[in-house]
């Protein structure tokens, strides 16, 4: 039987959260740096618990103008500070409201910067893990994410992503590309479909990547998300695959 974890990044101001929890089964949760505040966090903490939605943390650059999304130069020790602050906000809440927070995804130009530079994303993740060593991390599979995961020793979840192109070396195509972000429900679906069957992702050159990724991430910042979500969720259903939070690879 074929297992796919579907999650989407929530609380981050799109109106979108409740109807996204009625259908994934993770929650990735913004935690003050691009978007999010207590009382966003802790709203959708509790529905998680109502719903058995497994939960976990969506940091970020601390630059809500431009929502995280342009990496900013700044002193290693300040960035790891904006992390650090942006957990201890979701964990305390989320110790509040008795929910375990499972994994940390990281969000925009952090996520980005950490699949391309391997000792950026050690660094990072060395950081996170000395927080809480249980805590997995939610890692674009084939980037640097998945090695600097297993370089510190943090339990892995890979993740695939429905919306976005990708490059022919296994990376998102940036923004400010054309054809960055995928807007064909069909097309979505034909992608969650294959990667679910054959751990295959098809990138924008045509290149068939190979990918072990068991969680696929259903963008809630783009029209019809709320529907195209619905849609994903029934297609997979309807070729027999069960939608649940799969267990994170053991730290190795």
């Amino acid at each position: 039987m074929t297992t796919i974890d579907l999650n989407a990044d929530l609380g981050e101001g799109m109106g979108t959260d409740e109807d996204l929890l009625e259908i994934v089964s993770s929650a990735s949760i913004a935690c003050g740096g691009h978007a999010g505040d207590s009382p966003i966090i802790r709203h959708i903490l509790k529905f998680c618990k109502a719903r058995g939605v497994r939960a976990g943390a969506h940091p970020g650059y601390a630059d809500p103008k431009r929502f995280g999304r342009f990496r900013v130069v700044m002193p290693l020790d300040q960035l790891l500070g904006q992390i650090r602050s942006q957990l201890f906000l979701v964990r305390f809440i989320a110790d509040e409201v008795g929910v375990p927070l499972a994994y940390v995804k990281l969000h925009g130009a952090l996520a980005n910067q950490t699949a391309e530079e391997l000792a950026f994303a050690v660094g990072i993740f060395a950081t996170i893990q000395a927080m809480d060593r249980k805590m997995a991390v939610l890692a674009l599979d084939n980037s640097a994410q998945v090695r600097a995961a297993k370089a510190v020793g943090m339990p892995l979840i890979r993740e695939a992503y429905a919306d976005r192109a990708y490059t022919a070396e296994g990376l998102l195509v940036p923004r400010t590309q054309e054809g960055a972000v995928i807007h064909d429900s069909d097309a979505v679906i034909e992608r969650c479909l294959r990667l679910a069957k054959s751990g295959e992702i098809l990138a924008i050159d045509g290149t068939v990547l190979k990918s072990s990724a068991r969680s696929i991430c259903l963008h809630g910042d783009t029209p019809g998300a709320v529907d195209l979500a619905r849609d994903v969720r029934e297609a997979l259903e309807g070729e027999g695959v069960t939608i649940a939070a799969n267990q994170p690879e053991p730290a190795e």
